[in-house]
């Protein structure tokens, strides 16, 4: 179990924004941090490095959904802010309504509110945003990938997409259970034997008589077959009501005991095959290498195996999103991190 830093609410735990990789992870650790250790924050240069700096929509959310759920004292929760200041109270909800009038990524905010309740058991309906974005997983990702992952250390959560979002629109509907969890110790150095691949395209349903999904999927699965061709590929195609046009895929790989995933979201005049063609290209890259987890994996999964028992898992390589996980990590938490040969190991 996590051991928090020992400071009072009166000395706030103080982050600059604009260190490292400098987006919003750190707010979305900090805020995740701070509910469950009960420990204040103040965040200054939110996003500094970003090209539109300080809050957008989906932070605002994040932070109002959290502020909900703990009933906390906030201060600079407003359209691009760039300062925050947080002070925690005890989870007093079982159900959040979250709301966000953008196309920004659901998955974004429901990983936030992962962290924030692993204490307690919740219920979250979020409308609006997308499930689909550039630089964030999609909800299939924290579906396929991100929560069978951590399901093999305790996490029990489910997501349920009522409705697909896409950008410039979004409109999605999600429906998330996250169950109290103690998560147990984290141990991925060998991800073993290939068994099967996972293909999930996605289309809205305007793109249905350009066969998007088809093209997309057809596009990955012709990489794939060329790097192994002996592997089992199962394709899932679905074409979904949505607000505007948009597409996206996703790439699972499930070992014996690890899944690692890639996806990739289509962009107006990005070809169909092109979309395909990246999601499988990422795919190859990781399963070529001795990583047991993904880089998308790496940084989300850094908080939750600290807050856990520890544990030690193989990577491909270290980002900067990573490293500034873990600085934010040490800030709430007496926790050490060491690597050798690209194994991280995460003591508390």
């Amino acid at each position: 179990m996590y051991i928090k830093k020992k400071i009072s609410k009166l000395d706030m735990i103080k982050i600059d924004g604009s260190s490292g990789e400098a987006g919003g992870q750190v707010l979305r650790t900090a805020l995740g941090l701070s509910v469950l250790t009960q420990q204040p924050f103040i965040i200054k240069n939110i996003r500094a490095k970003r090209p539109n700096p300080g809050l957008r929509e989906q932070h605002l959310q994040a932070i109002r959904a959290v502020k909900a759920l703990c009933d906390a004292e906030v201060y600079g929760d407003e359209l691009y802010s760039k300062e925050l200041k947080f002070i925690p109270d005890k989870i007093s909800q079982k159900r959040l309504d979250v709301k966000i009038s953008t196309a920004g990524s659901t998955a974004l905010v429901l990983q936030t509110l992962f962290l924030a309740s692993l204490d307690n058991d919740l219920s979250i309906r979020v409308n609006g945003g997308s499930t689909w974005n550039l630089h964030a997983p999609s909800i299939i990702y924290l579906q396929e990938v991100f929560l069978p992952l951590l399901e093999r250390i305790g996490l029990r959560n489910r997501i349920e997409i009522i409705k697909n979002g896409f950008y410039p629109r979004g409109g999605a509907v999600v429906n998330t259970v996250i169950k109290k969890t103690k998560l147990e110790y984290f141990d991925l150095v060998n991800k073993e034997k290939l068994n099967e691949i996972k293909i999930y395209s996605v289309a809205s349903g305007h793109l249905k008589k350009a066969s998007v999904a088809e093209r997309q999927s057809k596009s990955a699965v012709s990489l794939i077959t060329g790097h192994s061709p002996d592997i089992k590929i199962n394709e899932k195609l679905n074409y979904v009501d949505a607000l505007c046009p948009g597409s996206g895929v996703l790439i699972a790989a499930n070992f014996e005991n690890a899944v690692i995933g890639f996806d990739a979201v289509g962009e107006r005049g990005k070809q169909s095959e092109v979309v395909g063609k990246e999601a499988a290209e990422g795919l190859i890259r990781t399963i070529k290498s001795e990583a047991a987890i993904d880089n998308f994996m790496l940084d989300q999964i850094l908080p939750f195996v600290a807050v856990g028992k520890g544990g030690k898992f193989k990577f491909s390589e270290m980002t900067q999103h990573a490293e500034t996980n873990i600085e934010i990590i040490r800030k709430f938490l007496d926790v050490g991190f060491k690597i050798k040969d690209n194994i991280l190991e995460i003591e508390n």
